[in-house]
């Protein structure tokens, strides 16, 4: 679908910033199938969600503030490398360089302290949060409404949704009852509920500024995002947006802001959205997604003027993958998708949602119009396959076991330019990269260009594939382009 920049912290936002509703702190170490949650309690509250009542939200607040809990993680950061000695030849490749006769040595590892917030969803302990709240976390901790603190076990956890699921072992627990989001209007008013900055549990009302927002914050994510006024700061993440019914309409992530602190523009993930992750999460492990294969673009008025449309609703298609399951429907570059599933196609963020939320292997109707002319294709959707990290996999495996741990793309002229390398540049970027591999343990990192192997140029991650087999037990030398500077990595396969 919609092709975001698989390039995680190359760039800096000059003025505003879209930043994840979680407080991290650091401090240096002394040493889509339809599945029922069980548990899961859906008692409505009768009257009209959105309005105000005459005599406040005290009854409200006192039937959900129970079932809203804080969390706190912990976690190994990266270790610190100190001193290289002078004239180390890859120096610049792996850190910062030392002080004469320095050598290198990883500091202890140190631990960060990570602050959000969640939502009781059962009465037998999930509790549903943010992926980037628990991501990689050692140790997680709940605590509930009446000051006990148990121990948190993650279930699942969604990176492309940035969703996860937790589980504690309690009973009789009180919930927050999941509403309907898709019922939420703009003007509805809405209320946040979770820890921000540490403070204890805090209340907030606003109401729903906007609806299908997509902030672009993460690689491939998949945004649908309530936009709120309800004053919403760094610990509310994993937190409780509910309607004036106490029901649950979505999941407190992201803010945007220039200092990090609230201006009025929040982000939350729709409670239908999050309810379908956290069934599969529960019932699996893991998120089903159905692939269209297609890159689509926005339309805008001199486009749909160009093509011919009558408004610019739809989603332009710029790109096929070869052999995809729209390729094989016979969908064309040019087209542009009007309506999936009998549902018009607002823009093409809304569409890569869609097909998103349809199950693998389903047979999915699509409306387009091409050279003038409106058509029906039925095309069979494929699953979107997800990195190690369950970021959305765009490259080409190295290899089909992992056998490197890295997922390569060819350098795209786009790609050159993002990279700021010549737009003739050739060899194959690394999109994703398991960091206990045999590449991240050579120190290649995510963005990092290959360029040749044992002097020989490679385009593509067969080629790329084919050089390291052929070094076969001895480590093979790659040319690698960082940061505007080359440099040489042995990479050996690892054993067994």
């Amino acid at each position: 679908m919609t092709r975001s920049s698989w390039i995680v912290g190359f760039g800096a936002l000059a003025v505003t910033g879209v930043v994840t509703a979680g407080v991290w702190t650091g401090t240096a170490a002394s040493t889509q199938a339809s599945v029922t949650t069980p548990g899961i309690v859906s008692t409505a509250v009768p009257g009209p969600a959105g309005v105000v009542p005459a005599g406040g939200f005290a009854d409200v607040v006192a039937r959900v503030t129970p079932g809203v809990v804080t969390i706190t993680t912990e976690r190994r950061a990266s270790p610190q490398l100190t001193q290289f000695p002078e004239g180390f030849p890859f120096g610049g490749f792996f850190g910062q360089r030392g002080p004469r006769g320095g050598r290198q040595q990883p500091a202890p590892s140190p631990k960060e302290r990570g602050l959000g917030s969640g939502v009781i969803v059962t009465t037998d302990g999930y509790i549903l949060t943010n992926n980037h709240v628990v991501e990689n976390s050692t140790s997680i901790k709940v605590e509930l409404s009446d000051r006990r603190v148990v121990e948190g076990k993650l279930i699942g956890a969604d990176a492309l949704s940035d969703l996860a699921v937790v589980k504690i072992d309690a009973t009789n627990l009180p919930v927050v009852a999941f509403g309907d989001s898709s019922a939420t209007r703009v003007g509805d008013v809405v209320l946040a509920v979770g820890n921000p900055l540490g403070v204890g549990q805090t209340v907030t009302m606003g109401i729903v500024s906007a609806k299908g927002r997509a902030t672009g914050l993460g690689d491939g994510s998949f945004e649908d995002f309530l936009q709120t006024d309800a004053p919403i700061n760094q610990g509310n993440s994993g937190g409780a947006l509910v309607n004036t019914n106490g029901q649950l309409v979505g999941i407190n992530s992201q803010i945007l802001s220039p200092s990090g602190g609230n201006i009025g523009i929040g982000f939350a993930v729709p409670s239908n959205m999050a309810k379908n992750v956290m069934d599969q999460l529960v019932a699996g492990g893991k998120v089903h997604r159905g692939k269209l294969g297609v890159t689509v673009q926005e339309l805008s008025g001199d486009l749909a003027s160009g093509l011919g449309l009558d408004g610019i609703s739809g989603a332009l298609v710029s790109d096929i993958t070869p052999g995809s399951a729209a390729a094989t429907a016979g969908v064309k570059r040019g087209d542009v998708i009007l309506s999936y599933q009998g549902h018009p196609v607002r823009d093409s963020n809304s569409l890569r949602n869609e097909v998103a939320a349809t199950k693998p292997g389903s047979t999915v109707t699509l409306e387009v119009q091409r050279d003038g002319k409106k058509g029906e294709l039925t095309a069979t959707l494929d699953e979107l396959a997800v990195a190690a990290n369950g970021r959305q996999l765009r490259g080409e495996p190295v290899s089909g076991s992992g056998k490197f741990g890295m997922t390569v793309e060819p350098v795209t002229p786009d790609i050159a330019a993002q990279l700021e390398l010549p737009t003739d540049a050739t060899g194959v970027v690394i999109s994703d990269l398991d960091p206990s591999g045999a590449a991240a343990g050579a120190g290649l990192r995510e963005g990092d260009v290959i360029q040749q192997v044992d002097g020989k140029t490679v385009r593509s991650g067969e080629e790329l594939k084919a050089g390291l087999d052929a070094a076969n037990d001895r480590p093979a030398v790659l040319l690698v382009t960082r940061g505007g500077a080359r440099v040489f990595v042995p990479l050996r396969a690892p054993r067994g």
